[in-house]
């Protein structure tokens, strides 16, 4: 359940949500795809409110699981997904090239999708998210059980497309990932804790790492939940 949350991502700019795992960011991933409606509270995408009629092509989605078609190749995984936003012809031969080009997986492009590497399913779910060319890019774990050498790869495009004028949403609960953020937003128990650079955020909990200073922030939540809960007793 998401508590009080109100955020505002502009274009160009790369958000974490940071929190450990049931604090409430996929909810908020999914309230923002339009997947659930908020009981209270509106949330909108480009001037829409969700259930979005008309801002939906311009999103593009790379779900922690990835949701692609195992048994076609990559390029008609890439082909099927371009047909959807109503891609045809050259132009939509064009950006399977461009896409498969940007993910370093030409090479791979008739291999059956079953027979990638985790990492491979990984950079080919960050193409189908780019299909359309999304202005707001939603990235949920993008990077979750990726080598080194494959997050530097994800994390290169991100800022590229960043630079370009994308908005880029992301979630993670790991905190050297985060740290490569502009921006953070602390998520615990459905409310945001925090919401800054991760520079301003150590500074402002007087702690070195992120992880010390979510720490910090959830002593100090509690011990206000607890100065509250005497005062009213």
């Amino acid at each position: 359940m998401l508590d009080d949350i109100s955020l505002t991502v502009d274009a160009g700019e790369i958000l974490c949500l940071l929190g450990p795992s049931g604090g409430g960011k996929t909810t908020l991933v999914d309230a923002i795809m339009g997947v659930r409606i908020p009981q209270r509270g509106t949330i909108e995408v480009f001037g829409e409110r969700a259930p979005y009629a008309h801002v939906r092509r311009r999103i593009g989605f790379m779900p922690q699981e990835t949701a692609l078609y195992e048994d076609i190749s990559a390029q008609d995984n890439l082909r099927f997904f371009g047909e959807l936003f109503g891609m045809r012809g050259k132009e939509l031969r064009s950006r399977v090239d461009e896409l498969l080009e940007l993910t370093d997986l030409q090479e791979s492009r008739r291999k059956l999708v079953r027979d990638y590497s985790g990492g491979m399913k990984r950079r080919l779910s960050l193409a189908v998210a780019l299909v359309q060319r999304p202005d707001l890019l939603v990235l949920d774990e993008p990077t979750v059980g990726l080598d080194p050498e494959q997050r530097v790869f994800i994390w290169r495009h991100l800022r590229a497309l960043a630079a370009q004028g994308a908005t880029i949403l992301l979630t993670t609960h790991v905190m050297d990932e985060a740290q490569r953020c502009e921006r953070i937003a602390m998520i615990r128990n459905g409310r945001v804790i925090a919401d800054d650079s991760p520079e301003r955020i150590c500074e402002r909990t007087r702690t070195g790492t992120l992880e010390e200073a979510f720490l910090a922030l959830e002593r100090h939540r509690a011990d206000a939940m607890e100065h509250e809960e005497v005062r009213h007793a």
